[in-house]
């Protein structure tokens, strides 16, 4: 296999193995392309799904995508595919844990809404995956050039720094971070009144900030305590579940229960105080949630 080497600046202080290597590449081919579309500009429009909105795609999702759809084809032409655009149609009837193969699990723009908005808040994320699990897996936010990168075993490195989350005992002393899926019904409702008990036990603040991929890796780097959201896509926290948890951090879905590759509510926190932010995340839980 020809792994040519990467052109950026980015090195780690370890090897990485020929999936993270490759990871790696695709994300700074990937956020080149988003970075020249952000620039120079671009098309977008409305996704449906089963004929409700479902949030925007632009033209550099697209690109974006089959960059890093090809660099993974070139290295590993037999491996599977779960990408939110273009490819995720392959597998979307196949339990991830049941494929033999590698697994790629990929959002080419995390926080799109953002980005079509011009609000500089976004990222890109890639891991590769084994019998459901991530083994390795990188989160970039291309506009700040900042990645952070995770490797099973080898820890959770933000640039070229190891990371912890952070040591917050009670949420009276930390942030939450909160995500809002496109249903404007009872998810939504159960997460304003999961907003309301956070504000209650004196939390310093709550934040949305549009990217789960980011809220993902911000609580592994120490700047939220919580994270929570009652709907994702595997595409959305596959990179960071592997890169939160080397960095010490606990993350379930939403009950408590471990966390599958398939659609479902994310909790994520540090491990003093995944009880406290499971009290409140689960007995809020919509019904209909995943």
């Amino acid at each position: 296999m020809d792994i040519h080497p990467r052109e950026d600046s980015f090195q780690l202080p370890f090897r990485p193995s020929p999936q993270l290597e490759v990871a790696l590449r695709a994300a700074e081919a990937a956020g080149r392309i988003i970075n020249d579309f952000y620039r120079t500009g671009f098309q977008a429009s409305v996704k449906q799904t089963a004929g409700q909105s479902a949030g925007l795609v632009t033209e550099a999702d697209m690109a974006a995508e089959q960059a890093i759809v090809q660099t993974v084809r070139n290295a590993f032409p037999t491996d599977h595919i779960l990408a939110e655009e273009t490819a995720a149609k392959a597998i979307e009837t196949v339990e991830a844990n049941q494929i033999e193969k590698a697994l790629w699990v990929i959002d080419p723009l995390d926080g799109t809404n953002n980005f079509a908005h011009r609000i500089p808040h976004f990222s890109i994320s890639i891991a590769c995956c084994h019998q459901g699990k991530p083994t390795c897996g990188v989160v970039l936010d291309p506009l700040h050039n900042d990645w952070y990168v995770a490797e099973r075993g080898k820890g959770a490195w933000h640039n070229q720094q190891k990371v912890r989350v952070n040591d917050h005992t009670e949420l009276s002393e930390t942030m939450v971070a909160v995500g809002f899926y496109y249903d404007r019904g009872e998810m939504m409702r159960s997460t304003l009144a999961a907003m309301e008990d956070f504000f209650n036990l004196n939390v310093h603040g709550i934040r949305r900030m549009g990217s789960a991929a980011l809220d993902l890796v911000s609580v592994a780097v120490g700047r939220f305590g919580v994270y929570f959201e009652y709907f994702l896509s595997p595409w959305d926290f596959a990179a960071a579940w592997l890169f939160l948890q080397e960095a010490g951090g606990v993350i379930t879905d939403g009950h408590g229960e471990d966390l599958q590759l398939r659609p479902s509510s994310v909790l994520a926190s540090n491990p003093h105080l995944s009880e406290q932010a499971l009290s409140i995340v689960n007995r809020n839980h919509p019904m209909d949630g995943p």
